[in-house]
């Protein structure tokens, strides 16, 4: 079984947003602006991922 996965980019700064926000970002594996991270497709990241949809994007592959 091939799992499925994502690529994401922070592209807004995590300094001065809520602390359950910068937590989300920290939980993705994101350590700093402009980082592409590789994620599982899991319904917990995507979740994650729309608590900081406005902070992130998704990296076409």
């Amino acid at each position: 079984m091939v799992k499925k996965t994502m690529k994401v980019r922070l592209v807004r700064s995590i300094h001065g947003r809520l602390k359950r926000h910068q937590a989300c970002v920290r939980g993705l594996g994101i350590r700093r602006m402009h980082q592409v991270v590789e994620v599982e497709d899991t319904p917990a990241t995507r979740g994650m991922l729309n608590q900081v949809a406005y902070m992130v994007e998704l990296v076409e592959v």
